[in-house]
């Protein structure tokens, strides 16, 4: 890549430092979406030995640019986004993808069609990582900062998603059990202090 395509490149990555997620960081400030990026690449790479028969730097690859869509739309919650979101988010990032040098915009490319369809073990890991940061994410935030329909959500979110693997369903049932607890707790001390000040 020529050092002005890279500089390019990396200006447009830039946003998603900006580009702030639903989801609240342990110290009370909403997360960046590059920030997100980033942990979900740490979970494959701690992850490698769960999936010895599958390509995690493949995986590591695709949760890099998983999100990159959202430095020209933002980021959209789950639970708000669109067809039409999704169809705008798509056709900015392909427009955008297709203004890179070979071998990144075929290699980007090919790996959006893989990670779109799942069929691939690499791409099904690449989903359920996806979306179990963001459920960790919720459980390291303050509960103060959940919506109410996430409660629930954050019980239920990516149950589907990691199914297909027996290592995947158990650590989605541990967060869910760090979900309970973090109800039970913190939604008891909540109440606690809202009566102190009656």
């Amino acid at each position: 890549m020529e050092p002005r395509q890279f500089l390019d490149a990396l200006r447009i990555a830039e946003h998603l430092k900006d580009a702030t997620r639903h989801s609240y960081t342990s110290g009370r400030r909403h997360e960046s979406v590059a920030e997100h990026s980033w942990r979900t690449a740490l979970m494959a790479y701690f992850l490698r030995d769960e999936f010895p028969q599958a390509d995690m730097d493949k995986v590591i690859r695709m949760l890099l640019i998983h999100d990159l869509g959202e430095a020209f739309t933002g980021d959209i919650p789950t639970f708000l986004k669109t067809g039409a979101d999704e169809e705008k988010e798509d056709a900015l990032l392909h427009r955008w993808v297709h203004t890179l040098p070979d071998p990144y915009k075929t290699e980007m490319l090919a790996l959006y069609a893989e990670m779109n369809e799942r069929k691939t073990l690499e791409a099904r890991i690449y989903k359920a990582i996806d979306s179990l940061e963001a459920v960790i994410q919720h459980n390291e935030a303050p509960i103060d900062t959940w919506i109410p329909l996430e409660y629930d959500l954050n019980v239920t979110y990516a149950s589907d998603k990691v199914a297909f693997s027996d290592y995947l369903t158990r650590l989605r049932a541990l967060i869910r059990e760090d979900t309970l607890e973090k109800i039970r707790t913190e939604s008891t001390a909540d109440y606690s202090k809202e009566e102190d000040h009656d």
